[in-house]
């Protein structure tokens, strides 16, 4: 028998729904991949916490954990404390790093190099930055206290720094001071401005050709201190073109998460390595493909990824910002968590048919674990819209 619910169309009115309830198997290890592969992991909020959200974040730390330990057992990486787990925008520095420590610590020693952390300098108020010294004192800051936990660092792009650079010697002279206080190589993170509108004009120029001679001028100038550069410009044709200009050993991340599958798959030139939002959600869907694609098993590879592309554009539609909201109302369908409650109260960012049509597309990629407990659980979310059909 097909399972069946009423879910409201765009004018609110009841249209039956016949799920597809078809769970994708998940997968077992070990897990053998020829892609590095890192979920940026969101966080579970603790809806019974007391304090006003607007004072700072109340994290549930077990179900965050636990989150965490799903996406190791899966065989992919953990990108820890970036926008995913909603850093500068319900998690501040002083969570980041709590949950940076907290992360680390719950990892086995062998998973560890695969927890890389952001790194930024969001306990730096941008209209508060005046030099570049203090850019570069905020980035001290953070890659010390990482450091001494012994995690290893992803860049992230700064806000203080848009606002005091400038020009592209800003970010060169900011950059080299920056990775010189790393340790080990480092991601460095570009993200785009749909993702954060305050980061317009990055690398001190708004014409992509020109911040591409910038980044690609910071990363051959530091070469034996990147690791690699994850670009989030929701462009797979500036990726691909940042890609054959990278030296040999520094790795492309792509952040792209419309166009991740072409990516990561790659061409006679080259691929992508993946460190993605939408990672989260999707996390059995990704195991699956990789372990496909590293059997050199391309059919099964896109038949296990193409069908979540839909979702991803769906989930990180304009506002892209806003993104984290169908994230983590998949982790709530899922079991991950036991309600739908956001830092900051970011659960309210995005209208109901986003949602029903989020929930459709997970039941049609096999994303739904338990498509029940996730019809159930669609249920009583859309009886609080005042639907109840």
């Amino acid at each position: 028998m097909p399972m069946m619910l009423s879910l409201p169309d765009e004018n609110g009115r009841a249209v039956s729904y016949s799920m597809r309830a078809e769970p994708i198997a998940v997968p077992e290890g070990p897990h053998r991949f020829n892609r590095m592969a890192f979920s940026a992991a969101h966080v579970v909020a603790d809806p019974f916490a007391s304090r006003e959200p607007s004072s700072g974040p109340s994290i549930d730390w077990d179900k965050t954990l636990a989150f965490r330990r799903r996406l190791l057992d899966l065989g992919l990486g953990v990108a820890e404390a970036m926008d995913t787990a909603q850093r500068g925008g319900g998690l501040d520095w002083n969570g980041a790093l709590e949950l940076i420590g907290k992360s680390l610590g719950a990892a086995r020693r062998d998973e560890r190099d695969r927890i890389f952390s952001g790194v930024g300098t969001d306990q730096l108020a941008p209209e508060d930055a005046r030099t570049l010294d203090d850019v570069v004192r905020a980035y001290d800051e953070q890659i010390t206290a990482v450091q001494a936990l012994d995690g290893r660092l992803i860049v992230m792009a700064s806000r203080a720094l848009a606002r005091v650079a400038r020009g592209a010697r800003d970010y060169l002279a900011v950059y080299r001071r920056v990775l010189s206080l790393c340790d080990k190589p480092v991601i460095l993170h570009w993200l785009g401005d749909m993702f954060d509108p305050a980061l317009r004009g990055y690398w001190g120029a708004d014409a992509f050709e020109a911040a591409l001679e910038t980044a690609l001028e910071v990363i051959h100038e530091n070469e034996a201190k990147v690791d690699g550069i994850k670009i989030s410009l929701l462009d797979s044709q500036k990726e691909i073109a940042m890609r054959r200009r990278l030296p040999a050993g520094v790795k492309m991340y792509t952040g792209d998460d419309f166009n991740y599958a072409e990516l990561i798959k790659g061409d006679a030139q080259g691929h992508s390595h993946a460190l993605l939002g939408i990672f989260d959600p999707i996390a059995a869907a990704a195991s699956a493909a990789l372990a496909a694609l590293a059997r050199d098993d391309t059919a099964a590879f896109d038949r296990l990824l193409a069908p979540t592309v839909p979702l991803s554009r769906l989930i990180f539609r304009a506002p892209t910002q806003y993104y984290k909201t169908g994230v983590v109302f998949l982790a709530y369908l899922n079991g991950d968590q036991d309600h739908f409650v956001m830092l900051g109260g970011a659960q309210a960012m995005r209208p109901l048919p986003y949602f029903t049509q989020t929930f459709k597309l997970a039941d049609a990629a096999g994303l739904l674990r338990d498509p029940a407990r996730a019809a159930t659980r669609m249920r009583r979310f859309l009886t609080l819209y005042g639907f109840d059909a």
